[in-house]
């Protein structure tokens, strides 16, 4: 598996939504922000004095991203979304 580094996170964004009415709607016709599945976690970022500081977030969460943010990379044929932690807006319980 990819392992990221710094603040960096990976991200399993999620699939297209279907409607009630079976709409298929696409991701890139959705509003922003969207979701993903985190998958890895870098150490954490280093501050200007040094010290380090992990992130606030972990394996398994669902969180909310910027629409436009990150590098999609390919890994085993499987897309994923890595991201700077500054990048996610929120988690979702």
């Amino acid at each position: 598996m990819l392992k990221p580094l710094g603040d960096r996170v990976i991200l399993e964004v999620q699939k297209e939504e279907q409607t009630v009415g079976g709409i298929v709607i696409a991701n890139n016709a959705k509003e922003k922000p969207q979701t993903g599945k985190i998958v890895a976690v870098g150490s954490g970022r280093v501050l200007d004095n040094g010290e380090k500081v992990g992130l606030s977030v972990k394996v398994g969460e669902t969180v909310l991203f910027d629409k436009y943010a990150g590098t999609e990379v390919k890994y085993d044929e499987k897309p994923y979304l890595v991201v700077h932690e500054k990048d996610i807006v929120a988690i979702v319980d």
